[in-house]
C-alpha cells in the first residue's frame, strides 16, 4: 500500500492529501515563485496529477494564474497557499510546507539565473528548467 501525506491550508479548511512518492523535489528561485511564496526561494514537491486529491474544502480553493504555465491555488477564506498546476509539464506542485510529514529531500534548484539567495549546498542549479520539461537543461555554477 502505498504511503499517503495530507496537508492543509494556512487555517485548515482546504485539505490535500498526496499518495506514493514526489517525481521530485527542490527549489524554484523564479521571481514568480518569490512573490507567490514571499520569499527568496519555494521550496516545491512535484507530483502527477492523479497522485493529488483535495479531500476537504474543494469550495474555498480559489485559482489565480498569471500565465498558462501555472495555475496558483489558494483558500479564499485565510489566503494559505496550496499548489500550483503545472498542465504543460503534467506535474503539481503541492509546496513543501504545505505537506510536513513529508521528508523534504530537495534534489535541484530551478530558475537559479534569477536567484536572489544563492545556496552553497551541492544541488544541481538549473539555468531554467530540465530539458524534459521545457526548459534548457544549463547549469549554472553555484
Amino acid at each position: 500500500m502505498e504511503r499517503s501525506y495530507t496537508g492543509t491550508c494556512f487555517c485548515g479548511s482546504v485539505e490535500v492529501k498526496v499518495t506514493g512518492v514526489p517525481e521530485g523535489m527542490g527549489y524554484c528561485h523564479c521571481s514568480s515563485c518569490r512573490s507567490w511564496s514571499a520569499g527568496p526561494v519555494n521550496a516545491f514537491t512535484l507530483w502527477k496529477p492523479k497522485a493529488v486529491k483535495i479531500t476537504k474544502g474543494a469550495d474555498h480553493l480559489g485559482t489565480y494564474t498569471k500565465n498558462p504555465s501555472s495555475e496558483r491555488q489558494f483558500c479564499k477564506l485565510c489566503g494559505g497557499h496550496v499548489m500550483t498546476n503545472h498542465p504543460g509539464m503534467g506535474l503539481v506542485d503541492v509546496y513543501a510546507a504545505t505537506i510536513p510529514d513529508l521528508k523534504f529531500e530537495p534534489g535541484v534548484h530551478v530558475n537559479y539565473a534569477e536567484s536572489v539567495l544563492h545556496m552553497k549546498d551541492g544541488l544541481p542549479k538549473l539555468r531554467d528548467f530540465p530539458a524534459e520539461l521545457g526548459g534548457t537543461g544549463d547549469m549554472v555554477a553555484e
